[in-house]
């Protein structure tokens, strides 16, 4: 009796695999279905060590960021994917597609393109029109051969459809489902007793209403902290910005806080944030993971009111969309809601519900289906 052969899956990302659960999820999946997982990224000079159950492989590269940056990566990731044999390449994102459609077509090996968000309408190019014209041109020469890829909502998924003429599926950023877990003692981080929570957490990048978030702080009762929990080109505006208005005492910045930690901590919260502002097509059309993640973690969601946010919400009543607004505006309504009791019980209530559809062990069929047989 002939023993089967292992499949190989190498999937790539441009991260350094610390905090990307999209990611890990889909790792996680494809292993279960008997695929040998490598995840290959980037290492940094200040990144963790990641510990898996699936392989990881890490490039030292010589630039952090540009054109040269992906140049180089997708150079290292070439070479890597044509001296490793594989059964199936998965492409997270536009900054990894060029070496591994070219390294597919090579290896006749089949490739699966995951835009984990509208590329090319991210905020960091909405301002800079050759930069974006140049990945415009990448996606419109790559994207249009492939035989199908995914995204993360129905928004987008119609969208790139009728762009390149290709089937784009919807698998949506939905976290496990998640067992009870000892909550952190957050008090410990403060000097006064805490009595309200406000989470956001995610990547520190402009665009994201942190900004808004942190100086409504200032307008809020001295018992109400926010914690951030993420890390990213910010960073260090925002934990200036605290200073400059002496919130130091409520507002803790954590850092990037590995995939299996960070659910403690969101468990604390009253309310979680996703505060997406009006700066390109890719955050209207957002629907962040994080917003998934404090509806398992049972915490109401404040979120932008952009279509596929405000489905969400509309669909679980879980929480509330607001419209872009000034601190003064925010904090008013932070304070209504968690001063109105009963709607705040009723919301956690509706995110325990929730969570038992809204999570991956349901949304993962999606994936197997589109698997190689």
């Amino acid at each position: 009796m002939k023993c089967q052969k292992v499949k190989t899956a190498i999937v790539s990302v441009t991260n350094d695999l610390v905090s990307d659960n999209r990611v890990h999820r889909t790792c996680t999946t494809l292993a279960e279905e008997g695929y040998r997982v490598i995840l290959v990224g980037r290492k940094l000079p200040n990144s963790i060590s990641v510990h898996r159950t699936y392989h990881t492989q890490r490039f030292k590269l010589l630039f952090k960021k540009n054109i040269w940056f992906y140049a180089e990566y997708n150079l290292h990731l070439w070479i890597y994917l044509l001296f490793h044999r594989c059964q199936l390449l998965v492409a997270n994102d536009l900054d990894t597609l060029p070496a591994n459609y070219f390294a597919s077509k090579i290896k006749h090996c089949p490739l699966l393109y995951d835009s984990h968000e509208y590329f090319t309408e991210v905020p960091e190019l909405v301002n800079r029109k050759k930069v974006q014209r140049c990945w415009e041109k990448i996606e419109k020469c790559l994207v249009p051969h492939l035989p199908f890829a995914v995204t993360v909502n129905e928004s987008l998924s119609r969208i790139y459809s009728e762009k390149y003429h290709i089937p784009f599926y919807s698998i949506r950023n939905l976290p496990f489902k998640q067992k009870q877990c000892k909550k952190i003692n957050v008090d410990s981080y403060f000097s006064f007793p805490v009595k309200h929570i406000l989470i956001y957490q995610g990547a520190l990048n402009m665009g994201r209403g942190i900004e808004t978030l942190i100086d409504s702080i200032s307008y809020l009762n001295h018992e109400t902290v926010l914690i951030i929990a993420g890390q990213g080109d910010i960073e260090n505006e925002l934990k200036q910005r605290v200073l400059n208005q002496h919130l130091s005492q409520n507002v803790l910045f954590l850092g990037r806080i590995p995939l299996d930690d960070l659910f403690a901590y969101t468990t604390t919260a009253d309310l979680g944030f996703s505060l997406e502002e009006p700066m390109g097509n890719n955050y209207y059309y957002a629907l962040p993971n994080k917003l998934f993640d404090y509806i398992q973690a049972g915490v109401p969601v404040i979120c932008s009111d952009f279509p596929e946010m405000r489905n969400i919400i509309n669909q679980y009543h879980v929480g509330k969309t607001v419209p872009s607004c000034n601190s003064k505006e925010l904090a008013s309504i932070i304070n209504e809601i968690l001063h109105d009791i009963q709607q705040l019980t009723q919301w956690k209530e509706n995110c325990r519900t929730a969570s038992l559809e809204l999570c991956w062990e349901k949304e993962k069929q999606k994936l197997i289906q589109l698997l190689p047989m």
